[in-house]
């Protein structure tokens, strides 16, 4: 099909529209493909929703213009504190004395530090991570627990550790389970990222362990956002908290995650 066969262009941004307010973010590559459109009326399409006022360019795509930033890490954790204690230990109830362990950055990966060093029954754990708070927060908890950073240029707001030099610690280990946040989980797109930098460092966790376990409040169920992290096959368990919705909790189990409810 053609440009000229396809959808008349007032339709398809309405359309595109449409999924920007469900999902926050859309792919120029994704509009190409699933309406027959040359990637230059794909860029055309969002260029357009940009000078109305409902989306905002990106690397890639667009998001909804009224998407939320990337905010610091210590603005995260003044929200939704108890339901992130409760998924940080969930999550570290998981985590056998003797296993290794991936554990990232973000608001909801420090709870699961914290909660890592209260369990002090566990002994001979050694956590990799790429984030400098997460490292911090698990010093309470030498020797018992041994923690190695990953190295690589440091990225503000998150205090993490990407790429260049961030993925050669992880690639050169494996784990027994890696423990990761995200911004959305998604039947369709999986597990995703907010940040690229931190996508990849992320995926290259995933590629690196035996089990996955990712960790989304209420809040990011249903979401899709522009870095993608992993399929939702591969991802073992998603920890979240009682406030999920129960139609998008029944979504994700029908298409074959294991939840756990904090």
């Amino acid at each position: 099909m053609t440009d000229a066969d396809s959808l008349p262009a007032e339709v398809r941004r309405d359309r595109i529209r449409a999924r920007l307010d469900t999902r926050g973010y859309v792919r120029a590559a994704d509009i190409a493909h699933d309406f027959a459109v040359s990637s230059v009326t794909a860029r055309a399409d969002l260029d357009a929703l940009v000078e109305v006022g409902v989306a905002r360019r990106v690397h890639g795509g667009a998001v909804a213009a009224g998407a939320a930033p990337e905010v610091p890490v210590e603005q995260s954790v003044q929200t939704g504190t108890e339901s992130k204690r409760a998924i940080g230990r969930r999550a570290a109830s998981l985590v056998d004395a003797g296993q290794s362990v991936f554990l990232d950055v973000g608001s909801t990966a420090l709870a699961v530090a914290e909660a890592l060093v209260e369990r002090t029954e566990l002994h001979d754990v050694v956590v990799v991570t790429n984030g400098i708070s997460t490292a911090l927060a698990l010093e309470p908890a030498l020797p018992r627990i041994s923690v190695y950073v990953t190295g690589g240029a440091l990225r503000p707001l998150q205090h993490s550790l990407v790429n260049p030099m961030g993925q050669q610690l992880i690639e050169s280990v494996h784990a027994d389970v890696a423990i990761l946040g995200c911004n959305g989980v998604d039947v369709e797109a999986g597990v995703t990222n907010v940040n690229l930098p931190e996508a990849e460092i992320k995926r290259a966790m995933v590629a690196a362990s035996d089990r996955v376990i990712v960790t989304a409040d209420a809040s990011k169920l249903g979401r899709v956002t522009m870095g993608h992290v992993a399929e939702l096959a591969r991802v073992d368990t998603i920890v979240t908290d009682a406030a999920a919705d129960p139609r998008v909790i029944d979504n994700l189990r029908a298409a074959g995650a294991a939840l756990l409810l904090a």
